[in-house]
């Protein structure tokens, strides 16, 4: 009853807010937010295996208000579910305020009361995050305090519980974050020294976040406050960025790592070197029983603590991303590399125009572990790859401008997938796939583009060969309309080489946008930044509104 009268009475104040927002007068401040609506019909088809839904249509939906005056802001969203898109958790179900918020800022303080977001570092042991297309919305409901003491110093402290659908997880969440900015720092005994002309940056940081949930197992012996601990350093040069992590969890038993009381480590680093026309980058992680969540108990997604970030390539086509990897938080050690080369105009390989080509490589193993027989599980050598390749990408992109009209991209993959073990399934072992992809954009004139995909995957493995071919017309700044088809004609099972054609079009004016489209929706997960949710396969009618002001 309180949330739907403090809904009411923000609505009954927003005209009066908005009318002094307009004249400017009084101080009344600011009214902003967005709205976004998503909706679809389901048909059956048991070719792709879309099946019957009860409801026909489904929804989801959610409206944020933010109000903003001088140094004070606060807003609310307001979600519904109704009921969820499939492939969201069937606990997105109804509507409700679901973030409320209010912030003060006062010289160098900053807290907040309600519901935040926050991350420490790269997030290895702290990150509270929204991803609405994974359906993930671990926000923190209670304070958060940002203070700046003196010069190149930064604190961070929260506490709270972590968002759990339309309610709240069991255990209590509590973190520190320091950050020094040492130039920063340096100036305030140096007054001659200008941080913002330093050659050379560095930047140094640690966290420590625990959770609090009470032992309530008949059989085990729970730690009640499990504390993990992170230290953090960035180097910045105008050329050169170097950035590493180190993290560390004491023993956390938990549903994810079957009750082992083994502790939890995670290694990331990072460095990018890049000049006009060149650039070339390599990141490295360890992992190793980083699973951190405020509740014991949790799966899949929910009231996780920890982010661990991906090293793979980040796809947008639709073929390389059939194979997305996941993060592996109880295990997995990688690598990536990328090298850009940008051949000038005019010379052989440049052409007229330029040619940009980027190689990209990206591998994860297993961790090399030793059975331990007791309640530590395991036992992993820091720095031994284990023999089980979990997932390798190597990918050759070529971009090419023809002509002022015409531009062309060249992509080549090889990925080798071990989907058992990333997607934990099973009979369906390691896909080797050999990926081409060929997209052309012609620019018809100042308004008009058209835009064409083809694309090929070559695999004996899984659901055998794909062919995807794509067109898109778009008409600035307010058309667009777009029509695709991935044919799975190399099936092993005759009745299931399917057409999953769609089509769409859609219309923005100012700051609203309408989609609609049709068509088939193949089964697969669908993964941002290494974390990813199952999308069931699905037919029908979608519609999409969102809006801003």
């Amino acid at each position: 009853m309180k949330k739907v009268l403090a809904v009411i009475l923000f609505c009954l104040s927003f005209p009066f807010l908005a009318k002094a927002q307009e004249s400017n007068k009084f101080g009344a401040g600011e009214i902003h937010g967005n709205f976004q609506m998503m909706a679809q019909n389901y048909l059956v088809d048991s070719t792709i295996g879309a099946k019957e839904v009860s409801e026909k249509i489904r929804m989801n939906s959610f409206a944020n208000l933010n109000y903003i005056n001088g140094n004070f802001k606060a807003g609310m969203r307001y979600e519904s579910y109704e009921k969820a898109l499939l492939g969201f958790d069937p606990r997105y179900n109804g509507s409700d305020l679901t973030y409320r918020y209010a912030t003060y800022t006062n010289d160098d303080l900053e807290f907040t009361i309600g519901n935040y977001y926050e991350q420490f570092g790269s997030g290895l042991i702290f990150r509270s995050y929204e991803e609405r297309g994974l359906g993930i919305d671990n926000a923190m409901d209670g304070i958060r305090v940002k203070y700046k003491p003196t010069a190149g110093v930064y604190l961070k402290s929260v506490i709270g519980k972590q968002r759990f659908y339309f309610a709240k997880g069991e255990g209590i969440v509590r973190g520190l974050d320091a950050e020094f900015n040492l130039n920063e720092i340096l100036s305030t005994f140096l007054p001659e020294f200008n941080p913002e002309k330093a050659r050379y940056t560095y930047i140094l940081g640690g966290s420590m976040v625990g959770k609090y949930q009470a032992d309530n197992d008949p059989i085990r012996i729970l730690p009640e406050n499990v504390a993990a601990f992170a230290g953090r350093f960035n180097f910045i040069s105008d050329k050169f960025n170097f950035y590493s992590e180190y993290a560390y969890k004491i023993n956390d038993p938990s549903l994810t790592n079957g009750f082992i009381y083994k502790k939890g480590e995670a290694l990331f680093v990072s460095a990018n070197y890049s000049v006009k026309g060149f650039s070339l980058s390599a990141s490295a992680k360890r992992v190793d029983n980083m699973d951190f969540r405020s509740d014991r108990n949790a799966d899949v997604n929910n009231l996780t603590m920890s982010f661990l970030p991906a090293i793979s390539k980040q796809h947008t086509y639709a073929l390389p991303s059939f194979y997305p990897y996941a993060t592996q938080p109880l295990g997995e050690i990688g690598e990536q590399f990328e090298l850009s080369y940008n051949f000038k105009k005019g010379t052989k390989l440049g052409g007229k125009y330029g040619t940009l080509v980027t190689i990209n490589f990206s591998n994860a193993n297993n961790l090399d572990t030793t059975q331990t027989g007791n309640e530590q599980g395991y036992s992993a050598a820091f720095f031994s790859k284990g023999k089980m390749l979990l997932y390798r990408d190597l990918n050759f992109e070529v971009v090419k401008k023809i002509s002022p009209k015409l531009k062309t991209t060249y992509t080549y993959m090889y990925q080798v997938f071990n989907k058992d073990k990333v997607q934990n399934v099973s009979g369906f072992g390691t896909v080797f796939a050999h990926i081409a992809v060929f997209e052309m954009q012609y620019k018809i004139n100042s308004k008009k583009t058209f835009r064409a995909e083809l694309q090929s995957m070559r695999t004996k493995q899984d659901f055998g060969d794909w062919a995807v071919g794509l067109a898109e017309y778009t008409v600035s700044p307010h058309w667009f309309f777009a029509v695709i088809d991935q044919f799975n004609y190399g099936n092993a099972i005759a009745e299931k080489r399917a057409h999953y054609y769609s089509g769409s079009f859609g219309y923005t004016k100012n700051a609203t946008r309408f989609i609609v489209g049709y068509g088939k929706q193949r089964e697969g997960f669908l993964c941002v930044g290494g974390v990813c949710r199952l999308i069931p396969a699905s037919y029908g009618l979608s519609l999409a509104i969102s809006s801003t002001f």
